[in-house]
């Protein structure tokens, strides 16, 4: 190894250990048990320019094991990004560019949002996947302005989440020969020795999922260059397990659990420098070597992508057609929002029956039509969801071009990979299942959320109205759990026309994810007293049924239940009732309350209110004077015809009728 990644190898654990000391919190065992891979890595492998983060044609490193973000940190220092020294001090500090796990979008150079174990491997695979799509779509035999790997390093806790066999299942069979996983092979945990729980043959287990599994030693930097040409010299996605010690160079704590979630310890950090050769009363002590380093190689990166530049503004005067595509491409992942009102949206007239999911997948195809880079899949249930993009070929090792994703029953894996499609840009992602499984991916939707991913989650089958599949499969609380988390917006159209402007609205947005919730039963399309529906819709909810400039009671009613409201309503004739269809309440809720009254009607908050949705009722609570107006299932459900379900459960327009009476 040279003497020049010695020294930025001895620099990352110098800043690392000092940074967790001085915050009193964090995770040393890995900056110092993998310092060289990182020195290794952004010193000479990879290709990236510290001067623009955002080079489209960069190769990616996902830090999977979050926990040890001050490798990262203290990396992306060295090599010249901006994170300053004193963001460094002031790790895990409010306002710190240097938070306890890498967050995307905060820290230039971050990737990724990690520390759930598994997700950042897994997300990696849908970077890989959206560079290969990329490199079909605009690569020419003169110039490949998609050409670049995507790397990630894992441990063992990254190996043991089941969402990283899944995806790692995925990606072998897809032949994700640009995907390049460092495995951090120290064999300890939080607890202790991995040997506790976990004794299977992990290069057996990745060469069975389709991988090359290649071993080595972390501190061979030669060596690891040596692997990493072995990987991409395969078609296939490459596993490099490197043996390694966790806090390295930390005598007390090296090669034990006690070097993992914990800071040193000011006698451990003097003897920590005694043996790396450092003072031991100089903190934050950087190298000049190192800085030297780095110095020289900026310029040769930066040049590499002024090169880079150059042949893709020749390459854009040969082919004007794929720029115009380029450039549309990496415009809000591809959507431009101006011309959503160009899809060719089925027209529906009042009396009009169909499912809100089969609604979904018109309207899908509809944008699809305009926007080629709006790609996604399902966890298995491609005709059930109505996901099928129509003359679209399925994504796989011999059509890179394919826009449709074949996920196989791993809804977390599914959303992990979506994720990172989209991070990567380029693209629209979508994903879909039934709306229970939901709970399977809402790691992935949370991390949707706390990214600002604008992925679309297509979620059908959304109540007990399902019918015969039972309550396992009938979500009364689902749609609930979802809404609680910031930043998702769930939307639950009523009707086919609601569908289509659902699924405009969800594309519109730019800053976090939206959670189509759609029906397997028919909806008919009835008519909107709001002659403007289409713009109001836009706050959340608008008015289907009037009833009176001030009703006695206003409906507010959700997705498929809104044709439940509007039978009750009907059924009591004697009081002047409002019916409002609410596409997403927590749009809605942001509204000023000029807005909501008006939509309401409860201007001067005396008119009773009265909510309407086939499961919890928990959330609704504040919309109504009394629980008791909450018209809701606060149960699990029962196996039958949906119909006959609802009955038993009491949630029918007659039952409602009874409430409004009252």
């Amino acid at each position: 190894m040279s003497k020049e990644l010695d020294a930025v190898a001895l620099s990352v654990r110098s800043l690392s250990m000092d940074a967790i000391q001085q915050a009193n919190s964090g995770h040393p065992g890995l900056p110092l048990g993998a310092a060289e891979l990182a020195a290794v890595l952004y010193g000479k492998i990879m290709k990236h320019n510290p001067a623009n983060p955002e080079w489209v044609d960069r190769d990616r490193f996902v830090l999977s094991a979050g926990h040890g973000s001050m490798l990262l940190y203290s990396i992306l220092h060295l090599a010249g990004y901006s994170v300053s020294l004193d963001d460094i001090r002031n790790f895990r500090q409010i306002g710190s560019a240097c938070p306890g796990h890498p967050e995307y979008g905060y820290t230039a150079g971050v990737e990724m949002t990690t520390g759930p174990l598994g997700q950042g491997v897994s997300s990696a695979v849908g970077m890989a996947i959206a560079e290969s799509m990329l490199a079909a779509q605009f690569n020419t035999a003169d110039f490949s302005p998609v050409d670049h790997y995507t790397y990630s390093l894992v441990g063992e806790g990254c190996l043991m989440e089941g969402v990283s066999s899944e995806t790692a299942s995925l990606a072998g069979t897809l032949k994700l020969g640009k995907l390049i996983v460092f495995y951090d092979e120290n064999r300890i945990c939080i607890d202790g020795s991995t040997d506790m729980t976990m004794q299977e043959d992990i290069a057996a287990r990745y060469a069975a999922y389709g991988w090359q599994v290649l071993s080595g030693d972390m501190y061979d930097c030669d060596g690891i260059e040596g692997l990493v040409a072995k990987a991409k010299a395969d078609d296939r996605p490459t596993l490099i397990m490197l043996k390694s010690v966790i806090g390295k160079g930390a005598p007390t704590v090296a090669g034990t659990a006690a070097a993992h979630g914990a800071p040193i310890g000011n006698d451990g950090i003097v003897e920590a420098k005694k043996t790396l050769g450092l003072d031991p009363e100089k903190k934050f002590h950087i190298e000049p070597l190192a800085l030297d380093w780095f110095a020289s190689r900026r310029k040769e990166l930066a040049a590499a992508e002024a090169t880079w530049n150059e042949k893709f503004a020749a390459w854009s005067a040969k082919n004007a057609d794929k720029r115009a595509l380029w450039d549309a491409a990496f415009v809000d992942g591809g959507i431009d929002i101006s011309r959503l009102d160009a899809a060719e949206l089925p027209a529906y007239k009042t009396g009009d029956s169909k499912a809100t999911r089969a609604a979904s997948g018109e309207a899908l195809n509809a944008f699809a039509k305009i926007f080629p880079n709006l790609v996604g899949g399902s966890a298995d249930l491609k005709g059930p969801n109505a996901v099928g993009i129509k003359g679209a070929d399925v994504y796989g090792p011999e059509s890179r071009g394919g826009r449709y994703l074949h996920y196989g029953v791993r809804e977390f894996g599914m959303a992990a990979i979506t994720n990172g499609i989209q991070i990567h840009g380029g693209f629209r992602a979508f994903c879909a299942t039934f709306l229970i499984f939901s709970d399977y991916l809402r790691p992935a939707l949370r991390l949707s959320a706390l990214m600002h991913l604008p992925v679309v989650y297509v979620l059908t089958h959304d109540s007990i109205f399902l019918g015969e599949d039972g309550p396992t499969h009938q979500p009364v609380e689902t749609i609930e759990a979802l809404r609680v988390i910031p930043n998702v917006q769930v939307f639950r159209p009523a009707d086919p026309e609601e569908t289509n402007l659902a699924w405009k609205l969800a594309l519109k947005r730019t800053d976090g994810p939206v959670c189509l919730a759609l029906s397997r039963q028919n909806a008919a399309v009835f008519t909107k007293d709001d002659p403007d529906w289409k713009h109001t819709i836009e706050c959340g909810a608008y008015v289907v049924r009037k009833g009176a400039e001030k009703p006695d009671v206003t409906i507010l009613a959700t997705g498929t239940d809104v044709g439940i409201a509007l039978e009750a309503a009907e059924k009591v004739p004697g009081k002047k009732i409002r019916v409002v269809s609410v596409l997403s309440r927590e749009l809605f809720a942001s509204q000023d309350a000029v807005i909501r009254n008006t939509v309401t009607g409860n201007v001067d908050g005396s008119v009773r209110i009265v909510t309407c949705e086939a499961g919890v009722g928990t959330g609704w609570e504040g919309w109504t004077a009394s629980r008791e107006d909450c018209f809701s299932i606060n149960r699990f459900g029962e196996s039958g015809p949906g119909d006959k379900v609802a009955e038993h459960l009491g949630f029918t327009a007659e039952a409602l009728a009874k409430l409004l009476q009252k």
